[in-house]
Order: structure tokens, then sequence, then C-alpha cells
């Protein structure tokens, strides 16, 4: 059976990777909210795709709550897909790293992650449905030198959505997680000249986001990892 959805939330809105899954998810028929620390950034874009906008901090419970409780009172109810999308990186050698961005950085990219798939598993788990996808990273598998804190919430993030999907997934809510291994092509990253398809092209990362919430039950991936087909693995 391939599920039916209605209501996509992405968390982290933004220009580039999250702005190519709201046009696309609108194009495909749902209704979309988006949230983000700051909203007002969102203006152009909900009024391009008629999406609504939410402010939030993803790594504050009493924020995220006041999101899904918002949501809960909007035509159509709470979300049947949520995408969390934000993260935040710390770099400098470990001896000279400051506790407390680290500390502000997990929350951001691990925490938060917790928090928002507490309160949309809540919601989906009386439906028998929903989908949560996670943004990850080539550091939600391997870290790199002086770029410790990005690998720990990268890390987390991905034991988060391992650990998620088997509890959920017999009750029917798809979980996966997308290792995007490779810089993405934004607004201000273009491919250079000389390597043109060095960056991986936002609405083809979205395509796969939507491939993947179009899989019969049967047959669900719960990890996929997309790369330029230039990058070294």
């Amino acid at each position: 059976m391939i599920p039916e959805y209605h209501h996509a939330l992405i968390i982290g809105a933004g220009e580039g990777l999250s702005a190519s899954l709201a046009r696309l998810f609108r194009d495909k028929g749902l209704r979309l909210s988006l949230a983000a620390r700051n909203a007002s950034k969102l203006t152009a874009l909900c009024d391009e795709i008629g999406a609504t906008a939410y402010a939030c901090d993803a790594s504050d419970a009493s924020s995220v709550n006041a999101l899904f409780e918002a949501l809960d009172n909007t035509p159509g109810g709470a979300p049947d897909v949520v995408v969390y999308n934000p993260s935040a990186r710390q770099r400098g050698p470990i001896a000279e790293l400051d506790a407390d961005a680290v500390l502000a950085a997990l929350k951001i990219t691990a925490y938060g992650g917790f928090l928002v798939s507490q309160q949309a598993v809540r919601r989906m788990l009386p439906q028998g449905q929903g989908a949560i996808l996670f943004t990850g990273a080539s550091a939600s598998v391997k870290g790199y030198p002086q770029s410790a804190p990005f690998a720990m919430g990268k890390f987390a993030l991905r034991g988060l959505a391992e650990s998620l999907a088997r509890e959920v997934q017999p009750q029917g809510i798809h979980v996966a997680h997308f290792v995007i291994d490779g810089a993405i092509r934004n607004p201000g990253r273009e491919n250079p000249a000389d390597k043109p398809d060095s960056l991986l092209d936002p609405h083809a990362i979205a395509l796969t986001y939507w491939q993947t919430l179009k899989q019969d039950r049967s047959a669900w991936a719960n990890e996929i990892a997309l790369r330029p087909w230039l990058e070294r693995f």
C-alpha cells in the first residue's frame, strides 16, 4: 500500500533544499507549513507557494510544542509529513572550541530532532500513518578534523532516525534519514566552471524525498545516501 499524504511541515525552512522541497510538495498537492527561527525570511516563499510560516526554535521544547499546538488548530489539523532540516556547526580545534557554543549546536542539530519527532509521533500514532524525514550529511557517518560538534550532532540524529524507525514503522509511520554526501547548490553557491556537476541539485534531492514518501510500505527505505557522481566516497 502506498500512503497518501496531505499536510507537510518543514522545520528549518529557508532557501536551497527546503525551498525545493516546499515547491515540489506544493506541486504534488500537499498543504505546506514552514517553520524557522526567523519566520519573516519565509515571506516571499510562502507568497509564491501559498504556504504558512511559523516562528519556531527547534532546540526549545516550549517553542516546538507551541508550533504543533498551533498546527492542530488549522484546517486539516496536524501534519502527516514532517521534514527535520536544521543543523548548526562549530568549527575549530577541539582544544579551542567554546563549550556553550557546542552545546547550542548539538541542541539544534540533534535534540531538536527529538523534540520535533516526539510531537509528530504523538499525532501520527492515532492515525496509524505518517512520515518523518531527517536531513543528514556526510558527517552522519564519518567525522572530519576540526568538525567534531557537527559530527556529534549528525551521528546522534542518525541514531534517532534508526531507533525511531524500528519503534514506529510497524505502527504505520515511515521514518527515513538522508545522507547528503556533498555540498548543495544554493543561491550564492553555484557549480564552479571547471566542475559543472560537483554540487548536488536541491530539486533532485527533493525528488528523492518525494519518491521515498511514495514507496509501498512493503518496501520502505530507512536510509538513502545522495552524492554527486563526481564526489569521492
